[in-house]
């Protein structure tokens, strides 16, 4: 219930900033009797689409720490394996030139993954799950400490707001183009165009949804891409063997994936296993292509 209710009201309040600056801007007025103004069709499509990712990527790290019940480690006061653990990530994001450290956190969970979160390089957050942590040798942990201090140095986080934004935008802007298409081919000839009814909404909502499929499977397929980019900045800064070593020790416990915060499946070391047309739809490649392509890099 606490993360429902997080997750309610933190959509909640996107949806009522977005609202007001629509309303201040005037770009919901997209309808006029002369039919579409295009203009403000896509200004009004861009806030929607692109300001609703923006906000969740500048609350990204504050979200993920009260989802996944992130314990963030002083690097001041720690002490033992927790110190040793902020040490090996300050090394390596030093190796990948970030000129501020990221944050480094730890949460309870049996699953065995890591994820890194952050609106900038300068801005980031590193989190591994407890269950890695006691389930991984010392190389297996540097070779995922690596991947995700190269997700944080190739600006992933920001590319992937910016692709999923401008896949919104284009979702709804072609799902109002079409639905008023279809109203005013359903409309009577002597009959005012009154802007969007019941009917055309519910019209709307169809086409995002088919549309907001087919972007879907473009946002996943250079999630895909990038999950190999990261695999590579990881062998570069901890060794490929390493890197090799962390996946294949992932390979061998995907049953330990937590499904529930898909939320941030998309930043996570592991993503499941694809299988079939599902693989579309997926944020990772299977691991057996990651390791293939990283024995292929030796």
């Amino acid at each position: 219930m606490k993360r429902f209710f997080l997750f309610f009201a933190t959509n909640l309040a996107i949806m009522l900033t977005i609202s007001v600056v629509v309303s201040l801007t005037g770009a919901g007025q997209w309808i006029t009797a002369n039919g579409i103004n295009y203009s403000a069709l896509m200004v009004f499509c861009l806030i929607w689409g692109m300001g609703g990712s923006f906000i969740s990527l500048l609350i990204s790290k504050w979200m993920a720490k009260r989802a996944m019940g992130v314990r963030v480690i002083d690097p001041v006061t720690s002490t033992g394996d927790a110190q040793r653990l902020v040490q090996r990530v300050y090394n390596l994001a030093g190796k990948a030139g970030l000129s501020k450290m990221p944050e480094v956190g730890i949460y309870e969970s049996p699953e065995v993954n890591a994820f890194a979160t952050g609106p900038s390089r300068s801005n980031s957050l590193v989190a591994v799950s407890s269950g890695l942590l006691d389930r991984m040798n010392d190389d297996e942990v540097e070779g995922v400490l690596a991947h995700e201090i190269a997700h944080i140095a190739n600006g992933d986080m920001v590319t992937m707001t910016l692709l999923q934004g401008i896949v919104n935008a284009f979702v709804m802007f072609f799902a109002r183009i079409a639905a008023f298409a279809i109203s005013q081919a359903m409309r009577k000839d002597n009959e005012e165009n009154r802007g969007f009814g019941f009917m055309e909404h519910m019209i709307v909502f169809a086409f995002e949804i088919v549309f907001g499929i087919i972007g879907s499977t473009i946002v996943m397929a250079f999630s895909r891409h990038r999950e190999y980019r990261a695999d590579k900045g990881g062998s570069d800064l901890a060794g490929n063997g390493k890197m090799i070593a962390a996946l294949e020790k992932l390979r061998s416990m995907t049953q330990l994936v937590d499904t529930e915060h898909s939320a941030l499946a998309a930043f996570k070391i592991s993503g499941g296993t694809p299988k079939g047309i599902r693989s579309l739809f997926m944020t990772h490649p299977s691991l057996e292509s990651r390791i293939s392509a990283l024995k292929e890099a030796r």
